[in-house]
């Protein structure tokens, strides 16, 4: 398993919320368009080729971004979650209460 950072610029209403639902079934929003992808380097493949067939190559932006392996990943800022919530498939570094 691989994370990575998905990130759009649609600029059609109806292709943004096409795009945006298709993410949220498999990745976690962290911002308004930005999302984090946790799978196997060939599921990656797919997925693209998925949120490919809904954008408009002449007009929107879809960006994938591997993140390494091994380094830093801090989270800056507000949390993702309310208080007391906690995905458990984030990395252990990344549960730390954000009071």
């Amino acid at each position: 398993m691989a994370d990575y950072i998905v990130a759009y610029d649609i600029s059609h209403p109806r292709r943004l919320a096409r795009v945006y639902r298709a993410l949220c079934k498999i990745a976690v929003p962290i911002e308004y368009s930005v999302f984090w992808l946790t799978c196997d380097p060939r599921q990656v493949v797919r997925y693209l080729s998925e949120l490919a067939a809904i954008i408009d190559d002449k007009s929107d932006d879809l960006r994938c971004y591997p993140l390494p392996a091994r380094g830093l990943k801090k989270r800056l800022g507000r949390g993702t979650f309310p208080s007391g919530i906690h995905y458990t498939d984030l990395p252990l570094a990344w549960q730390e209460e954000a009071e």
